[in-house]
């Protein structure tokens, strides 16, 4: 029994609040159970200088956790002078994330910025912020196509993400901290919503796992992208 009392293959709650903020070109509040994160997307009439002049356009994203966020009061990174190595991971992987699933081309010479903002956290905060950013994404890409200022639509599919893992002995799907902090293996899982895979980070916590576990973990990232993909359709409607 998992301890929220979910089946093995069972998201979250899941919710996602759009036009939260007054002034971003995209934003949203989304809620993965307890984790709850604000996206925004700032659009920018310029590149990164090593882009410069290509044509191509850039999606990069920045992520951080309110001081409250967690069970005690973490340090602002802000006062410590620099981000610490957990962050600058996660934002790099929702800047990758994000951009797999650009027609850079067609988004023409111009950057969005993603912001993610963990207000509060349960588990899988990298996940509901690659999720809620696409969401950002696409509404600030709806402005550029309602103004002309894109021709044609960017996006070319959804991209969410999802975390599995093997918790006393089982495969699970979208885990909670508690199951996080205690789970054998633990795994991040990126995908397209129809189903194509653009990073999977999984590791072995206390355990080691088979290859047919590991597609297990698959299938249920499979399913659980699928229908965050669905949750971001109706919020983007």
């Amino acid at each position: 029994m998992r301890p929220s009392g979910r089946d093995l293959s069972e998201m979250r709650a899941v919710s996602i609040e759009t036009g939260v903020t007054k002034h971003a070109e995209g934003s949203c509040l989304i809620k993965v159970g307890d984790t709850h994160v604000i996206c925004t997307a700032t659009i920018e009439d310029r590149v990164p200088p090593f882009i410069k002049g290509s044509g191509l356009g850039w999606v990069t994203a920045e992520y951080g956790m309110l001081p409250r966020s967690t069970t005690s009061r973490m340090r602002r990174e802000a006062s410590a002078g620099k981000q610490g190595g957990r962050t600058v991971e996660i934002q790099r992987l929702i800047g990758r994330s994000l951009r797999a699933g650009v027609d850079r081309v067609a988004l023409g010479e111009r950057q969005i910025s993603i912001d993610c903002d963990v207000i509060q956290a349960d588990g899988g905060t990298r996940c509901a912020s690659i999720t809620g950013g696409w969401v950002a994404l696409r509404l600030a890409v709806n402005k550029l196509m309602k103004a002309g200022d894109v021709v044609t639509d960017p996006l070319v599919d959804p991209v969410a993400a999802v975390s599995c893992g093997i918790y006393a002995g089982q495969p699970v799907l979208d885990l909670d901290y508690p199951e996080d902090s205690e789970a054998g293996v633990d795994g991040n899982f990126v995908m397209t919503g129809s189903g194509r895979l653009i990073e999977v980070q999984m590791s072995a916590e206390g355990a080691t796992y088979s290859r047919d576990q590991m597609n297990q973990l698959v299938d249920l990232a499979e399913k659980g992208v699928s229908e965050l993909a669905e949750k971001q359709k109706a919020a983007c409607a």
